[in-house]
């Protein structure tokens, strides 16, 4: 992993694609997990596979949060116009928690959720891409998921209440 200077220790890190052994995959791996320990603001991945393999766990968590937040603001939305109709709502409740339950158990803790793969030119740009052997890199770029996290967990939580507070008045009334 090959920094700017010691000032800007934490600005960026090069995961270079150099085979200088069998081990080079594990070598490549490892340096990333060191990137994403140390949380370095932007992460250039040389070697595509396992640029891939981090931008698609990405998109996948990225998927599960939207996924949890869309269905739970459609479950309480259906819901208030709705309410005698919980065929409607209720999936929308149920996918919106099960989405945030994975999103939680397999995400959340994970150091590479706190990143974005970026794909603006205009940010590529200001980047020392010209160094690079690759002709396509995989540009990672930390961003504060605080509120993401607290939007997601707090629509489920409303979602799975109001899906509840309706099944209770349903069954138990």
């Amino acid at each position: 992993m090959r920094r700017r200077s010691p000032s800007e220790r934490n600005d960026y890190a090069i995961i270079r694609e150099i085979y200088e052994n069998d081990n080079s995959s594990e070598d490549f791996e490892n340096e990333l997990e060191k990137a994403l320990e140390a949380q370095v603001q932007t992460i250039v991945i040389e070697p595509s596979k396992l640029g891939d393999e981090t931008a698609r766990w990405i998109t996948v968590g990225n998927c599960l949060h939207k996924t949890a937040v869309l269905s739970s603001l459609t479950c309480l939305g259906t819901g208030v116009v709705w309410p005698d109709r919980g065929y409607v709502y209720l999936p929308f409740g149920f996918v919106s928690v099960i989405c945030a339950g994975v999103y939680a158990v397999s995400w959340q803790m994970d150091p590479c959720c706190k990143y974005q793969v970026e794909r603006e030119a205009g940010n590529l740009q200001k980047l020392p891409l010209h160094q690079l052997t690759s002709s396509s890199p995989v540009v990672l770029v930390r961003k504060d998921d605080v509120r993401r996290k607290w939007l997601q967990n707090t629509s489920a939580l409303l979602a799975a209440g109001y899906c509840g507070w309706r099944i209770y008045d349903w069954y138990f009334k």
